[in-house]
């Protein structure tokens, strides 16, 4: 007499337990990189702003002899972040000043010394492991700390205004 024994093709529960955590895991550090990167893209882009904004600000100071005054609101007086730096003879030193839409609550910071001769410019970076993170207490970025800065050619960030 011949006894057959039944064929089962497929999976167990405790393979597929395996493999949906395996699948799990495996998402779950995809997700933490994207996330970085995307904090990573905006950082960048940051920076990039703020050193476009530096060299009008040196052509400007190159054309008038000293940098444009600081509004109380931290911006330049007279112009807005996302508008024209235009002067009034129409001279387009930027065609739109850095403003950030994809997180209003971060702003940029603009300083002045007295005679505008000197000018500092804070940012706030994302990336807290950025390797140019600095702390400039008292500084707000929109809602947040300014921990990020570049300055006129002539002054270092340790010497931040008043």
């Amino acid at each position: 007499m011949i006894v057959r024994r039944a064929h089962h093709t497929g999976f167990t529960l405790i393979e597929m337990m395996i493999v949906i955590v395996i699948i799990g895991i495996l998402s779950t550090i995809i997700a933490g990189n994207f996330t970085t990167a995307k904090l990573k893209a905006r950082d960048a882009q940051r920076k990039n702003d703020m050193a476009q904004l530096q060299r009008a600000l040196e052509t400007y100071y190159n054309d008038k002899g000293t940098y444009p005054p600081a509004a109380a609101d931290g911006g330049l007086q007279g112009y807005t972040w996302g508008g024209v730096f235009a002067d009034a003879n129409n001279t387009v030193y930027m065609n739109q000043l850095p403003s950030d839409d994809k997180q209003p609550t971060i702003q940029f910071l603009y300083e002045t010394n007295t005679g505008s001769k000197k000018y500092h410019l804070f940012g706030y970076l994302e990336n807290t492991r950025d390797e140019h993170i600095a702390s400039y207490l008292g500084k707000l970025c929109g809602t947040k700390t300014c921990n990020y800065g570049v300055g006129s050619p002539n002054t270092t960030m340790t010497e931040v205004f008043q």
